[in-house]
């Protein structure tokens, strides 16, 4: 059966029997140490959990979960789509445009899908609501234009991959933009046909006096991404420090200038982002003992020999690598995926000939697109919550979503391959 096989057979043994993802991983490896009698090997496994969270990169994860939300309770999605709403109201479908818009936005300063989904999604729904929008179809389009919260970045996911295969954070963030104004401009032109029943433009004439009020009362929210973003790209500060900002200025805006997060609040976003960091940091600690024993072992590079031996076509390898991912998305969550196929994708796309960079960005968006994918569509739990619209109506209505979103994935990923056009800078 080979250790590979003895690795992966106990891996999806206990995940069918319902053992969390990160303990699958450690159990997984911790047994096949036991089997194929490499006991000595388990000294090392305490060791290597500690020294998987010793990093100063994996800092920014905590702080860019606690920054999300902070925001998403401090007013800043608010006033952000208040000035949105009025520069796009002449569109068709012009609320279900909104919804895709503020989540771009929200995204580039969480880094979250269920966070853009609840803070976004939780005021445009019930506009959407009151428009005569289905609440199926409204829910639909809040999990949809929530997958951009991870895809823009700054983004967690990003940062967790960068440090699993050694690249540059700063690489990944300035990347992600490509993708990410892909995916926007897609959701946008597919509502704009799919509501314009439901939503016609508003022509009414507003006076520039509008639009400078509702200018300055988002202008605290848009200059955080430049902030960020800015500090990072032009390298004032790194992308960790960058999320100790984020937190810092979402703190002052939300507490001292809009007032909308009293100490009541502030325990409960804590609280909330303890938790939400614990469990990702978990995830990430059990994965090591995972990772180091396949690479001990040596399988990234058995399994990425067999398959490029399997497909002649590397056409054919990049499909089935990304079909493989959206499978995958289908049943865990971003973290987990990025910690376990990173390892074994990374040496095949290397020999494709694959940026790092761009494989990064195709891992991410399929995570991404799996949060709306059943049974486990994160999004779509979320969105179900804050409409109460049934999961399986939902479901239905997000698949020509799904759909769009994977064909646009599959184009980026082509044209880098067959024009030989890196989109990674």
């Amino acid at each position: 059966m080979g250790i590979a096989g003895i690795l992966f057979a106990v891996l999806f043994l206990v995940l069918f029997l319902g053992v969390p993802i990160a303990i699958s991983l450690g159990i997984a490896a911790v047994v096949t140490m036991l089997v194929t009698s490499n006991p000595q090997y388990l000294a090392s496994v305490p060791t290597r959990m500690f020294t998987q969270l010793d990093s100063f990169t994996l800092m920014a994860v905590p702080f860019f979960i606690l920054a999300g939300n902070i925001m998403a309770v401090g007013g800043i999605s608010d006033r952000l789509i208040g000035f949105i709403e009025l520069l796009l109201r002449r569109l068709p479908g012009r609320l279900a445009c909104i919804s895709v818009v503020a989540s771009a936005f929200f995204g580039a300063i969480s880094g979250s899908n269920p966070a853009t989904v609840a803070a976004i999604g939780g005021i445009t729904s019930p506009k959407m609501l009151e428009k005569g929008y289905p609440r199926d179809v409204t829910a639909a389009i809040a999990a949809s234009s929530g997958t951009l919260g991870v895809v823009i970045p700054p983004s967690i996911g990003m940062v967790t991959y960068a440090v699993t295969a050694g690249v540059s954070v700063t690489a990944m963030f300035m990347g992600g933009w490509i993708p990410g104004i892909m995916l926007a401009v897609g959701l946008c032109v597919m509502n704009m046909f799919k509501c314009r029943k439901f939503d016609t433009p508003d022509r009414t004439p507003y006076p520039a006096k509008e639009y400078v009020v509702r200018f300055k009362d988002a202008f605290l929210a848009l200059l955080m991404p430049v902030i960020i973003l800015g500090g990072i790209y032009t390298g004032v500060f790194t992308p960790t420090e960058s999320a100790a900002v984020a937190c810092v200025y979402a703190l002052v805006v939300s507490v001292f200038v809009f007032r909308e997060v009293d100490a009541k609040k502030l325990y409960d976003i804590f609280a909330e982002s303890c938790v939400s960091s614990a469990i990702v940091m978990f995830i990430i600690s059990m994965s090591a003992p995972f990772s180091w024993f396949m690479t001990t072992e040596n399988i990234p590079t058995i399994l990425s020999t067999t398959i490029m031996a399997a497909f002649s076509s590397k056409y054919v390898i990049l499909l089935m690598m990304n079909l493989l991912l959206l499978f995958l998305g289908c049943f865990l969550e971003t973290q987990s995926i990025i910690l376990l196929v990173t390892p074994i994708l990374l040496p095949i796309a290397v020999a494709l000939g694959v940026d790092p960079i761009v494989l990064g960005l195709i891992i991410i968006v399929n995570t991404s697109i799996g949060m709306i994918t059943p049974p486990m569509a994160v999004n779509i739990f979320v969105a179900s919550s804050i409409t109460k619209a049934s999961i399986g109506a939902i479901s239905k209505r997000v698949m020509p979503y799904l759909i769009l979103e994977f064909a646009i994935l599959l184009f980026y990923m082509y044209v880098q391959v067959v024009f030989d056009i890196s989109f990674a800078p």
